[in-house]
């Protein structure tokens, strides 16, 4: 159906399509669990909040999952080197998030204010940890993870846990925090009631916009200043997958070349800039709809403009250049992709749909009269 090349293309826009799949939709659940201690005072205000994300959490993780699967069976390199070097960081992500199925279920089970305070703290914790440190994981992307391979394509990782919080990392693992607590907001001007919530969230997303259009600018300024990757000499898009056979080089500014040479991709960041802009008017004017479509808008850019700045690389060395990995030579057989495509052809559409009927069936405000009313909510 389609050659090696273009499944390779076609898998690394699908890897692309994933992560913000996972971010528009797991991530405003990130973005509420992150706001609810702090734009909910009463237990009433907090009910609501929780159930503006309860009945759909569970349904937008598919994307984190297809996301991990994803790199596993189109990047089994990418997988091992990045899965068993940010093992400490994933182990961080998948306990914090192990907090949020917890909280959900225990916190309503016993009325002392003290137990449900904990609870609510734990779904903090499962907010803004995975915002943060998924953010950090993309900052090290782009500075490059320390591994290498050998003669036999042995990874080897040589990094430390502490040492993925560079300076550059924590603005971007911030800036997804910003990012995520922005889309939260959004979701919650569309859900709950109007009231002191929804002021308060208005008041929360407005800063945390204005802090992400400041750091989206600040990252982008210091990425044309740190050093980039690109490839010397000729590559075969449809060569086999070994690392070992490309050869790449470090440059200042590399990661810029690619809107140099396609001005096309500037429409990345530009989306980046505009839909969080839009996401703040939508807010100030308490349109939820335009809040809702501006961060999610803001949010795919963002992540957009790492892709497109990357091209072709996926995860970098910062060791050896050499073992750096490459939409050409880390993905799997033409044969498994093309298997892969056909599942996902036939699949997505299942569940685009089934998340659309889903949304489509909660749709409405969140009150604190039928929460505290009715016995199915949390």
């Amino acid at each position: 159906m389609f050659d090696y090349e273009m499944l390779r293309l076609i898998w690394w826009v699908l890897l692309g399509v994933l992560l913000i799949g996972f971010a528009l939709t797991d991530g405003f659940d990130l973005g509420v669990a992150a706001l609810l201690p702090f734009v909910a005072r009463s237990d009433a205000e907090r009910r609501m909040v929780i159930n503006t994300v309860g009945p759909t959490w569970e349904g937008n993780q598919v994307w984190f999952i297809l996301g991990g699967g994803a790199i596993f069976a189109a990047w089994p390199f990418v997988y091992a080197a990045s899965f068993s070097g940010f093992y400490l960081a994933m182990f961080v992500v998948l306990a914090a998030l192990i907090l949020r199925p917890v909280g959900f279920k225990y916190r309503s089970k016993r009325p002392d204010p003290a137990w449900r305070t904990r609870w609510d703290w734990a779904l903090f914790v499962g907010g803004l940890v995975p915002a943060l440190v998924f953010g950090v994981a993309v900052g090290n992307v782009l500075t490059g993870a320390p591994f290498r391979f050998d003669g036999d394509l042995r990874v080897f990782y040589d990094g430390s846990f502490l040492a993925l919080f560079s300076p550059f990392a924590l603005l971007a693992g911030v800036l997804s925090v910003a990012m995520l607590v922005l889309h939260g907001a959004a979701w919650l001007s569309i859900k709950v009631e109007p009231g002191a919530v929804h002021e308060r969230a208005v008041a929360y997303g407005f800063a945390a916009g204005t802090l992400a259009l400041l750091l989206f600018a600040v990252g982008g300024l210091m990425v044309a200043a740190m050093p980039g990757y690109e490839i010397v000499g000729a590559v075969d898009p449809a060569g086999p997958s070994n690392p070992l056979h490309t050869t790449t080089r470090i440059v200042t500014g590399g990661w810029l070349a690619n809107f140099a040479r396609h001005p096309w991709m500037a429409i990345a960041p530009m989306l980046g800039f505009a839909g969080t802009a839009l996401a703040m008017i939508g807010i100030y004017r308490r349109q939820g709809a335009l809040a809702f479509g501006g961060s999610s808008a803001g949010a795919a850019g963002i992540i957009a403009t790492v892709g497109c700045a990357m091209f072709p690389f996926i995860l970098p060395s910062s060791i050896d250049a050499h073992s750096s990995l490459t939409v050409w030579n880390a993905s799997s057989s033409a044969r498994t992709l093309g298997i892969m495509l056909v599942v996902t052809i036939v699949f997505l559409p299942i569940v685009l749909a089934y998340t659309a009927w889903a949304y489509r069936v909660m749709f409405g405000r969140v009150t604190t009269a039928a929460v505290t009313a009715g016995p199915d909510f949390y």
